[in-house]
Formats: C-alpha cells, sequence, structure tokens
C-alpha cells in the first residue's frame, strides 16, 4: 500500500475521539498557557503519528468561530490537530481569542486533508465541469494570490461557478478574474464528527 492510500484512508472511531478530545485539550491549555498544547506523537496509533494536513473548525451555536489548517501535511497529524485547534481559537484574525466561557458552548469539526492534486484544464468553464460538487476542497492560486474551500462549503455554495467565482474572491482576485496563469488543485476530506 503507498503512503498516499494510507493517508487517503479513513481513521477508525476511537482514533477520531482522540483527535477531537486532544483538539478540546489543546483550546483548555490554550486558555491556561497562551500556547498550544505540546504533543508526542510516538504517544498515538500509528494513523495519528503519520503526516497530514488538517484544518479545525469552531462552531457556536451553529455560527463560524474559528476555522484555522494546514493545505500541507508538515507535522504527524496529532501535533497538526493540537496546532490548529489553538490557532482556530485564538488567532483566527475575523474573530476575538475563544474566552474559558465559551469553551463548553463550541463544537469542533475537524477536516483531514488527502493530498492535493493539480486539475488540467483549458478554461474557466473547462475547470467548472471537473468539479465534484460536495467533495471537492480546492486550492486557487495565481502568482502571490491563494485562497482554499474545504468541500464542506458545498453546503452554502452549492453551484460550482459561484464555488469558483467566491473562491477566486477569496484569495484576493476579482469575481470575473480569469488568466491562464491560475493553477487550482483538488483535495477531498474526512470530517466529523
Amino acid at each position: 500500500m503507498s503512503s498516499v492510500d494510507q493517508i487517503t484512508k479513513p481513521i477508525c472511531e476511537g482514533d477520531r475521539e482522540v483527535l477531537l478530545a486532544l483538539a478540546e485539550a489543546s483550546i483548555r491549555h490554550g486558555l491556561q498557557h497562551g500556547r498550544p498544547l505540546p504533543v508526542d506523537s510516538t504517544a498515538y496509533t500509528a494513523p495519528l503519528q503519520q503526516q497530514r494536513a488538517s484544518f479545525v473548525t469552531l462552531l457556536k451555536q451553529g455560527q463560524l468561530r474559528g476555522c484555522i489548517g494546514h493545505l500541507e501535511a508538515t507535522q504527524p497529524l496529532v501535533a497538526d490537530v493540537a496546532a490548529n485547534a489553538y490557532s482556530a481559537a485564538f488567532q483566527d484574525p475575523r474573530f476575538p481569542s475563544v474566552t474559558a466561557a465559551e469553551l463548553p458552548l463550541l463544537d469542533i469539526h475537524l477536516s483531514l486533508l488527502t493530498p492535493a492534486q493539480p486539475l488540467t484544464f483549458d478554461s474557466e468553464a473547462d475547470l467548472i465541469n471537473l468539479l465534484r460538487p460536495g467533495k471537492d476542497g480546492l486550492i486557487l492560486e495565481e502568482g502571490h494570490h491563494r485562497g482554499t474551500f474545504l468541500p464542506s462549503v458545498w453546503a452554502q455554495l452549492p453551484d460550482p461557478k459561484a464555488f469558483v467565482t467566491q473562491l477566486k474572491i477569496k484569495a484576493g482576485l476579482s469575481a470575473n478574474h480569469w488568466s491562464e496563469n491560475i493553477r487550482v488543485f483538488r483535495y477531498t476530506t474526512e470530517s466529523f464528527p
């Protein structure tokens, strides 16, 4: 089995629970110590020790309260989740830091990313036809502009053209911008709970 196959294999329910508990523990640690929970990855199961990219999304009463993650795998999954949980709670520039009073009101959602694969297309219409609504996460890049939408964003933007348009805006480009220098990468996620 290749390393990519191992990374795309879903993790077991027990490991999911461990990651969710770890994310909450890192936020609690951040409230007390002002930094992410230090993690010894060797204390966890093999799937949780693999280098994987993740996003941590915090919701408060169904509303976004923070979302931070990595697009590339640079560290063991447990360390990535701990770091991203801390960052989502305390470093998302869209929100003030989470308070101790808010912690019991937060719902923590994790998205584990597969390695991103480049898409080949000749036009914006061609790109839109390649998309798999509800399944694809996208990274759009041109020059120093870069943005991503997780697959969960399809719930708010189910139309592929609107999905691409809003992703261009998120990347700092205009809604109608198009050039042959745009690069797009596709990934999927394993999201829970």
